[in-house]
């Protein structure tokens, strides 16, 4: 796949909430993923997809998904963007919380070798 392709398709899988269909399918082995921060003050960046689905998991886990909306892909050369915008309730403090938040992806050898959080600031 190209990278319009798999941008394509990481937008409709994140759309189902489909998260781990979208990293089982499109992710390389060797991801590197990168959040803005971490809850737990650990290094935002994670290597290899066997750390990538457990932080999935962390994320299923730990957090009631209310709403999902999924704009975009926006694409040029061997990257993109998408933008979400999330609804959720972490289930241990009860506090729900509305994110906004771009990920940047980098497509090598039609795998998403890389992929960057930034949050909407304000």
């Amino acid at each position: 796949m190209n990278t319009e392709e798999v941008a394509k398709k990481v937008v409709e899988l994140t759309r189902k909430q489909a998260w781990k269909k979208a990293i089982d399918t499109l992710y390389d082995k060797d991801i590197v993923s990168v959040e803005a921060r971490t809850m737990d003050g650990s290094s935002p960046e994670t290597r290899g997809i066997d750390g990538v689905r457990r932080k999935t998991d962390w994320w299923l886990e730990n957090m009631q998904v209310h709403s999902a909306k999924v704009s975009g892909p926006f694409v040029a050369h061997d990257r993109f963007v998408v933008q979400y915008d999330i609804d959720v309730t972490d289930k241990n403090s009860k506090k729900r919380m509305q994110i906004s938040e771009v990920g940047v992806y980098t497509v090598k050898d039609g795998k998403v070798s890389r992929e960057e959080f930034l949050p909407l600031v304000g």
